[in-house]
């Protein structure tokens, strides 16, 4: 063998050699095996942390008691201050899911918390490009994309919360039932009831739900690793973005990426730095989130399918209804005015740090003033 094939495997990655192919698909087949690992591995746990946040919902009674949380107003500034400091909504929809399944929240309580989530779960856009701002850059359109974000998830998410209060309380959506296939709750049973009997005989019932969320977020950190990469230095996923200026497409991507990735957060965070770069006008991100806001449910509703009730299936499900109809409402009839609407607050918001002082109160303000309703 020559000097110049002992060469080829370790220039592989440089520009104008010949690549190695076996070698190439073996990379690829083994990143492919990583993330169906992780894939797996992920659901397993996220399965587990339900099955644990149920058992230890118990210990969640005494917190929300003391801090008088009753009703659907409590509940949402519940969820909304919640998903704040988690700076993802998904894990506190779940915990949302699971106290319903409990028996700890009723089935408006439960539509409030995971309503909330949707509400706070947008401010990890707001946060990252406040980080990159002051981290050096000079351009505020981070900072922007976060404001829209947000403007937009609460003039939809609001209306949503309320249609959908008056949908439980009629049961528009009660006759709209799915079952588990046959046998699965009895696998899970055996599969996880004997790990969660110990943790339950073993730690206190507050230790058992916190061990709960820590799998929980486990599972979610999994599930990233078995992701693509949707990054904004992908070329390809940039040429997509300076295609699409239709308001449906922009809504369709959102649903897509979000249903990827299962995580709102996510999706809204590859915003910043496409708009930083000049890929993504601020108009196109309105679309974008609302399109987010519908499919980042899609675990949500997995979970209450795993835990086998009925009103939860039908709480998320009432939750995905109400904010599909009321942003295909909104991009069909009055999407012109409400985008310049939501454009001039944002220009706002963002025109000087006292405005952006008084926006961020403004927005913790509002669910610390549903928790004292």
């Amino acid at each position: 063998m020559s000097s110049e094939d002992r060469a080829i495997p370790v220039l592989l990655e440089q520009p104008g050699e010949r690549p190695d192919e076996d070698g190439f698909r073996l990379r690829l087949t083994g990143r492919a095996g990583l993330r169906l690992l992780s894939a797996g591995g992920g659901l397993f746990l996220f399965v587990f942390a339900l099955q644990i946040i149920k058992t230890g919902a118990r210990a969640v009674v005494p917190l929300l008691e003391n801090l008088d949380i009753a009703g659907p107003m409590n509940s949402l500034g519940f969820g909304w201050l919640a998903a704040y400091l988690a700076l993802s909504g998904s894990p506190v929809a779940a915990i949302g899911t699971t106290l319903l399944a409990g028996g700890v929240l009723d089935e408006r309580e439960a539509f409030a918390v995971i309503g909330g989530s949707r509400l706070g779960a947008s401010f990890i856009v707001l946060a990252v490009g406040y980080v990159l701002y002051v981290g050096g850059r000079r351009s505020a359109d981070g900072l922007s994309i976060g404001v829209v974000a947000l403007l937009t998830t609460f003039t939809t998410q609001g209306p949503a919360v309320l249609l959908g209060l008056v949908s439980l309380h009629y049961g528009w959506l009660d006759a709209v039932q799915f079952s588990p296939p046959a046998g699965m709750l009895d696998w899970i049973d055996q599969v996880y009831g004997r790990p969660v009997e110990f943790l339950d005989e073993t730690l206190p019932s507050a230790l058992v739900f916190a061990a709960g969320i820590a799998v929980l977020l486990g599972s979610f950190a999994l599930f990233d690793r078995a992701l693509p990469q949707l990054e904004a230095g992908s070329p390809g996923f940039e040429r997509a973005l300076r295609r699409l200026d239709s308001k449906w497409l922009m809504f369709g991507m959102g649903c897509a990426v979000t249903a990827m990735t299962l995580s709102v957060s996510i999706s809204l965070t590859l915003l910043v730095p496409l708009s930083l770069k000049g890929y993504l006008r601020r108009e196109q991100v309105i679309p974008y989130v609302m399109g987010a806001n519908i499919t980042t449910f899609i675990d949500t509703l997995a979970g209450a399918l795993v835990l086998g009730g009925a009103s939860a299936f039908t709480v998320v499900l009432t939750e995905m209804v109400a904010v599909g109809f009321v942003s295909g409402v909104v991009l069909l009839l009055a999407y012109g005015p409400y985008s310049r609407a939501i454009l001039a607050v944002a220009g706002q918001a963002t025109r000087s740090q006292r405005n952006l002082g008084v926006f961020l109160a403004a927005i913790v303000a509002g669910p610390l003033a549903l928790l004292l309703v």
